[in-house]
């Protein structure tokens, strides 16, 4: 292979870790869109596309250990592989979680604690994708930064979220038993809401990590 063709095998994986990137979001935006709605014709088209976002993993998986074997690429081109190649798998892993969020919308039957508002954090979350993957497209290194800083904000929102349900089961004087054992399984998946979105944030971080680290060896925001 010449270092032309070496050179383009590198920007097609980073075109396509975008392209990843962009179906998976897609799909988060979709089981969103889906929970709000309680739309269950567009959650099962999202729980039925999982398998796409796991075959373009596992191509691309195999893309990233063939340049590494047979190219044995150094410095900044073998941290971009080995990013890219980590990025990849929380780009599936945010796909599984968007499959979580859809399937809730399934099971939902009503809603509960309007005061609980999901679809902040979720537009959140999802921003911050958008904004960790921009980074890595450019090698942005101060959009890492703030990729990170917005994480913050997400964990603030969903405690907070996490906090509003309890207080809600704690204070509420005018559920008898029967009531609170039938509205147990709407709260259980509220709360799994929750933390699936706060680590679609964790995920959107680790992507930023990863260009960070990619870009100028900075291992600070490596968990």
């Amino acid at each position: 292979m010449t270092r032309e063709q070496y050179q383009n095998r590198l920007e097609d994986l980073r075109a396509d870790v975008l392209y990843m990137s962009e179906l998976v979001g897609n799909r988060l935006s979709r089981a969103l869109d889906a929970l709000s709605q309680k739309d269950e014709a567009m959650a099962r088209e999202v729980t039925d596309g999982d398998d796409v976002i796991n075959r373009q993993y596992l191509e691309l998986e195999g893309e990233c250990v063939n340049l590494i074997a047979r190219q044995q690429p150094v410095a900044g081109d073998l941290r971009f592989i080995t990013a890219s190649f980590k990025i990849l798998t929380d780009l599936e892993r945010i796909g599984d979680l968007a499959t979580n969020l859809a399937a809730y919308a399934l099971e939902a039957d009503r809603e509960i604690f309007s005061d609980v508002d999901t679809q902040q954090i979720g537009a959140a979350t999802l921003a911050m994708l958008d904004a960790a993957m921009e980074a890595y497209e450019a090698g942005d290194v101060d959009l890492c930064w703030a990729v990170a800083r917005r994480d913050d904000e997400v964990d603030e929102m969903c405690e907070s979220a996490s906090d509003a349900v309890v207080r809600g089961l704690i204070t509420s004087g005018e559920l008898i038993e029967g009531e609170i054992e039938t509205k147990l399984p709407e709260v259980r998946r509220l709360l799994l809401t929750v933390r699936d979105l706060e680590r679609v944030g964790d995920h959107a971080v680790n992507v930023a990590a990863r260009t960070l680290y990619m870009v100028e060896s900075n291992d600070e925001l490596l968990e």
